[in-house]
């Protein structure tokens, strides 16, 4: 997960990245729309709450943004919130296997880029 921050007009945005995750982004954007927009401790009670396994990924990328927010722009916990997440498609990985009379079945296994921005209260809304 690499980290980045993005100045917009005296506001900072926060950026935090995951490239190359297992898993398919149809079904970690189903997760990503229920914490969009929440603030940082409503999306940390989303993501513990839920049993999917891109819960568990998303939860760590957004402790990872609040870790550079504090870090390295000196921001307060409290003023944060999800400002966007977005869900990119990686590349995919194809696996093959043995069928009967000779054939082969293709097993495409897929792979997310996610990113997590994180905004404060007080600028943006």
């Amino acid at each position: 997960m690499s980290k980045q921050n993005k100045v917009v007009e005296n506001n900072i945005e926060v950026i935090a990245k995951g490239r190359f995750i297992w898993g398919s982004p149809f079904k970690i954007r189903r997760v990503a729309k229920l914490i969009r927009g929440k603030n940082i401790l409503e999306a940390k009670a989303i993501l513990k709450a839920l049993p999917h396994k891109s819960s568990r990924v998303l939860g760590k990328l957004l402790m990872s943004a609040i870790a550079n927010a504090k870090n390295n722009n000196k921001l307060d916990e409290g003023s944060l919130y999800v400002k966007r997440v977005l869900v990119d498609e990686g590349p995919r990985h194809k696996r093959y296997q043995p069928r009967a009379r000779g054939r082969m079945y293709q097993i495409v296994k897929k792979t997310s880029q996610l990113l997590v921005g994180l905004g404060t209260v007080e600028g943006d809304k």
